[in-house]
């Protein structure tokens, strides 16, 4: 049988890999902006990494309420997430968008499946939902743009 401290141990943990996954979109962010050639498209990039950073700044803070040490940066991932952006900059904007759109996805998921979890803390339930519905739009947006 699974203790309460395990459950909130687990949960603590995913929300630590959460903040790992929005540096990693982070990095990514940075690597299309710089590549991209449309200046609206890169304001619209820049309002989502602001978004990502809002998102690293709230889950730290409710991680270090835990008395845990957050994440302080991007795992390992962020290669392949960035190194998509930056293999996609060899055929143009619409090909990076691309590649962000597939981060998105797995950010989008990553959100899903934590609002999913039972029992979330009552002071990180909302955020957890806005961080929900910031990747949704983040990914309507891509989709709206490529196809």
């Amino acid at each position: 049988m699974i203790t309460e401290k395990e459950l909130e141990l687990d949960f603590i943990k995913a929300i630590k890999d959460l903040i790992e996954l929005d540096y990693d979109a982070i990095a990514a962010y940075e690597a299309a902006i710089d590549r991209l050639e449309k200046e609206e498209t890169k304001n619209a990039l820049q309002d989502f990494k602001k978004d990502h950073e809002k998102h690293v700044e709230e889950l730290s803070s409710f991680i270090k309420s835990k008395n845990e040490n957050p994440p302080t940066g991007p795992s390992f991932k962020s290669v392949l997430t960035k190194g998509k952006v930056i293999l996609a900059n060899i055929v143009g904007d619409m090909t990076i968008l691309k590649a962000m759109r597939a981060n998105e996805i797995d950010t989008t998921h990553a959100y899903e499946r934590i609002n999913n979890c039972p029992n979330i803390p009552e002071e990180i339930s909302d955020f957890l939902k806005q961080g929900f519905e910031d990747e949704r739009r983040h990914l309507a947006w891509l989709e709206k743009n490529i196809f």
